[in-house]
């Protein structure tokens, strides 16, 4: 088995403002006992696992997130029997940006959730490829480690589709977004591939904003609307630096007022489909 030494993003960094700090603390300070218990040095606990040294004394240290694998291996090597391989939900949880847990969150117990989306493809529609190439023109670059954590994390909340009873989603995409080869042709062709084959789901409408349609109530931005089981509506905003999720009912409704408007002057769901299976022969 080949040493790890985590560069490959066999972990993550903890961001120092990020809650999840304690959680990741808790688990290192577990596999330093389990580990001190079955008498290995750290060196030794990374050769049995196929990790290097420094990645172990990082997460025993709580400053690295560990993945699957190494809790696996680290479970069966100190003969912890399931109690760190346990951990992983926890864990699984913690690898994630606050802004992103909390979202997702919110996206777990909405009944109905409408999008928007002028500037990419939105990021509950992206296929893998499509999020790993946006993220890879962000400026200034993220590493490739950073990149691997972002993508994992949107992936994630794509678990809304198979949620059961599953909610209302309703998405309305530029067709900018459509047109633009982001990460290449290939890339593109699958996004769009992936786009019809959601929009074939029962609960899933896809809409298109047509570039030639005059009135247009989104000019404002993107931005999602979310309504939960109690009852209550959240909005949520993202541009650039800033993701902010909106609580205050009076905003929440005029976001609601701006999304029915886009949905009426966008093309039908029917309309879109033809649309977006008419770009896929094109590209």
């Amino acid at each position: 088995m080949g040493v790890n030494d985590g560069t490959d993003g066999s972990g993550w960094d903890v961001a120092p403002e990020d809650d999840s700090g304690a959680v990741i603390a808790a688990v290192g300070r577990q596999i330093r006992l389990w580990r001190e218990a079955a008498g290995l040095r750290a060196a030794e606990l990374g050769e049995v696992i196929g990790y290097g040294e420094n990645l172990v004394y990082k997460v025993e240290a709580g400053t690295r997130i560990p993945k699957p694998e190494f809790l696996d291996r680290t479970d069966e090597a100190v003969g912890a029997g399931g109690k760190i391989a346990a951990m992983k939900q926890d864990v699984a949880e913690a690898r994630y940006p606050k802004k992103v847990r909390d979202l997702a969150k919110l996206e777990a117990d909405a009944v109905e959730l409408g999008s928007y989306a002028g500037v990419v493809i939105d990021g509950l529609l992206q296929t893998e490829a499509y999020a790993r190439a946006l993220y890879g023109e962000r400026r200034p670059a993220y590493t490739e480690e950073q990149v691997d954590r972002l993508v994992a994390a949107r992936m994630a909340r794509q678990s809304i589709f198979e949620r059961r009873p599953a909610p209302l989603l309703t998405f309305v995409q530029e067709e900018a977004t459509l047109r633009r080869p982001t990460g290449g042709k290939n890339v593109l062709r699958e996004q769009l591939e992936h786009l019809l084959e959601l929009s074939a789901l029962r609960h899933v409408e896809i809409q298109v904003m047509p570039t030639e349609t005059e009135e247009h109530a989104g000019l404002g931005g993107s931005h999602e609307v979310l309504k939960l089981s109690d009852g209550s509506a959240v909005g949520h905003n993202e541009v650039q630096l800033i993701s902010r999720l909106i609580s205050d009912p009076k905003e929440v409704q005029i976001l609601e007022m701006r999304y029915g408007m886009i949905r009426a002057q966008a093309l039908t769901p029917r309309l879109s489909r033809t649309f977006i299976e008419k770009l896929l022969g094109e590209t």
